[in-house]
C-alpha cells in the first residue's frame, strides 16, 4: 500500500429517540406486529398529509451543535425520488440543498493521538421500511417481505468529509460518534436493532496527487467490526485491480459475509438521478436562533472532554478513561461512586475489571445492575478497613449483582468477617513459629520465600479469615525477633 493513500467518507444514518414518528403520530416503538404501526400518512396514501414532529427537528439541532456545526436559520425539506419495494410512496422525504447543519467536526482519538473528522452536513430525513428476506441476505433470497413499521421513523444522515485515511481511523471515528449521540441522548445507536447504520465511499489514490480516485459505496455496515473488516477487504480488493492494471468502477456494494468478499449490487446513483425537488407539503423551516443558543447550553460535558477532565482529575490512563467514558452510562456511575468513595483509581480498577466481567456475563445494561453506587463505594471502604480481603470482595460484588443485597450483609450472612485483632493474630503466629523451627532457621538464612509457608498455616488456622497484610507484618516482626 506504500504507493497509494485510502480515501474515506462516511455517511452514517441515526434514528431519532423521538416517541412518535417524523410527520404523523405513528409510535416509533421497536418491534410489533409487521405492519401495526402504520398510517395513511406513512404508508403514503393519497390525500395523506405530513406534519413535521418538532422534536425531531430538536434532537437534530442538538446533534448537530454537538457535531460542532453551524445551523443555519433556514431550511427546508426535498423529494428524494426512487423506487424501491420498502418506500411506500416512491419518493423519501428529505433534505437536499439546504440541510438543517453544516460545516461541523468531530474529534477522537486513535492509539492516544489526536484526530479530527470534518463534518459535511447532518441532515433529517424519514427512514425506510424493512425488507424481510427469505434467505439470510439479499443476495441468496427468492422473495422479500415488507414490513412498513419502521417506515416515517425521524432519521439523521451524518455526511463526513473524506478525510479518513484507514480502516481503524474509520471505526475510532464511529464509536466516537456513537457515543457523543448517546451523550446528548438523540439516539440509542442500537445497531443491532437497524437505529445506527453506516455507508462507506472509499477510493485510492496515487500518493502525492490530489484528485480523487473513483469511489466505491458499501451499503449497511452493521457493527463497527464490520466497518473495519468491511473497509480493509475492500481496500484490499482496489488496490489487486489497480495492480493488476484495471480499473475501479463507480458503483455500490454489499458485503457478503459467507465469502468475506463485497459483491456489486448496482451502479451508484448521483444526486441527479433522485431528482430532487422541494417538498410541496411542508414549508421551509425558520429556525429561532435563541432556541439554537439555549439547547446548545443545554449540551451535556461530551465523551472526550470528559475523559481528559477524569484522567486530569483521578489520575486515569488513558486506557481507563476511555473504558469509563465511551459509555455515558459508565462514566456517570463511576462519578456517583467516587462521589462517595474518593480514590478514583481503585473505583476505575474495579469497573473496568470485575465489574465489567460482571457486566458481560450477565448482559445487563449499567441502568439494569442492582448495586448501586453506594454499596460499591461501601464494599472498597470494607476492603480498606480490613473488614475482608480483595478476594472475598470479589465473591461479594459477584452476590451482590445477583442479589443486590447490601455488602455488610453478604459478608455477615457468608462468614466473610476477616479476623483484624492484632493480639489474637499474634498468639497464632507465634505458636505456628513454635512448631516449625526447621523452617524458621530456612528463613533466616535466606529463603524469604518461606514466609509464603507461615502465612499459608495462619489462613488455614483461621479458615481464611485473618487480615493477610496484618499477618504478613506479625509473621516478618516475629520471625525478625526469632533470628536475634
Amino acid at each position: 500500500m506504500s504507493e497509494y493513500e485510502v480515501v474515506i467518507g462516511l455517511e452514517i444514518h441515526a434514528e431519532l429517540l423521538t416517541k412518535s414518528k417524523i410527520f404523523c403520530g405513528c409510535t416509533t416503538e421497536f418491534g410489533g406486529e409487521p405492519n401495526s404501526h402504520c398510517c395513511p400518512i406513512c404508508l403514503g396514501l393519497p390525500g395523506a398529509l405530513p406534519v413535521l414532529n418538532e422534536k425531531a427537528v430538536e434532537y437534530a439541532i442538538k446533534a448537530g451543535l454537538a457535531l460542532n456545526c453551524q445551523i443555519p436559520g433556514y431550511s427546508k425539506f426535498d423529494r428524494k425520488n426512487y423506487f424501491y419495494p420498502d418506500l411506500p410512496k416512491a419518493y423519501q422525504i428529505s433534505q437536499f440543498d439546504l440541510p438543517v447543519c453544516v460545516q461541523g467536526r468531530v474529534d477522537y482519538e486513535l492509539e492516544e493521538m489526536q484526530q479530527s473528522t470534518g463534518i459535511t452536513r447532518v441532515h433529517m430525513e424519514e427512514e425506510a421500511g424493512k425488507s424481510v428476506h427469505s434467505g439470510d441476505n439479499i443476495l441468496g433470497s427468492d422473495f422479500s417481505l415488507m414490513d412498513y413499521n419502521r417506515t416515517g421513523i425521524p432519521l439523521i444522515e451524518i455526511v463526513t468529509e473524506p478525510d479518513l485515511r484507514s480502516a481503524a481511523e474509520a471505526k475510532a471515528f464511529l464509536e466516537q460518534l456513537k457515543s457523543i449521540l448517546q451523550y446528548i441522548k438523540v439516539s440509542d445507536c442500537k445497531m443491532e436493532e437497524g437505529s445506527l447504520r453506516c455507508d462507506a465511499n472509499v477510493s485510492l489514490r496515487l500518493k502525492g496527487t490530489k484528485e480523487f480516485g473513483t469511489k466505491v459505496e458499501i451499503k449497511n455496515l452493521n457493527s463497527f467490526r464490520a466497518v473495519e473488516r468491511v473497509l480493509e477487504y475492500e481496500i484490499r480488493r482496489q488496490r489487486q485491480v489497480y495492480e493488476q492494471g484495471g480499473s475501479i468502477v463507480q458503483e455500490t456494494r454489499t458485503w457478503d459475509d459467507s465469502r468475506m468478499i463485497t459483491v456489486s449490487m448496482r451502479s451508484k446513483e448521483e444526486s441527479h438521478d433522485y431528482r430532487y425537488f422541494p417538498e410541496p407539503d411542508l414549508v421551509p423551516l425558520e429556525i429561532d436562533l435563541n432556541w439554537v443558543r439555549s439547547l446548545k447550553e443545554g449540551l451535556p460535558e461530551l465523551p472526550l472532554a470528559k475523559k481528559h477532565r477524569l484522567m486530569e482529575q483521578y489520575d486515569l490512563s488513558s486506557m481507563d478513561a476511555d473504558q469509563l467514558t465511551t459509555d455515558q452510562e459508565m462514566a456517570s456511575y463511576f462519578e456517583r461512586t467516587v462521589a462517595s468513595y474518593t480514590n478514583g483509581k481503585v473505583v476505575s480498577n474495579w469497573l473496568t475489571g470485575d465489574f465489567s466481567r460482571l457486566l458481560n456475563t450477565s448482559g445487563l445494561e449499567i441502568s439494569k445492575v442492582k448495586v448501586t453506587p453506594q454499596q460499591l463505594a461501601e464494599l472498597l471502604r470494607l476492603i480498606d478497613e480490613g473488614i475482608i480481603s480483595g478476594k472475598q470482595g470479589k465473591d461479594v460484588l459477584t452476590e451482590m449483582f445477583c442479589s443486590g443485597t447490601a455488602p455488610e450483609q453478604i459478608i455477615k450472612d457468608k462468614g466473610f468477617e476477616q479476623i483484624s485483632d492484632s493480639k489474637a493474630l499474634e498468639q497464632i503466629s507465634a505458636d505456628i513459629i513454635a512448631a516449625n523451627p526447621q523452617i524458621v532457621q530456612r528463613y533466616q538464612d535466606g529463603e524469604d520465600r518461606l514466609l509464603g509457608f507461615f502465612v499459608g498455616q495462619v489462613m488455614k488456622e483461621t479458615k481464611g479469615k485473618a487480615n493477610p497484610g496484618l499477618v504478613n507484618a506479625l509473621l516478618r516482626e516475629k520471625l525478625k525477633a526469632t533470628d536475634s
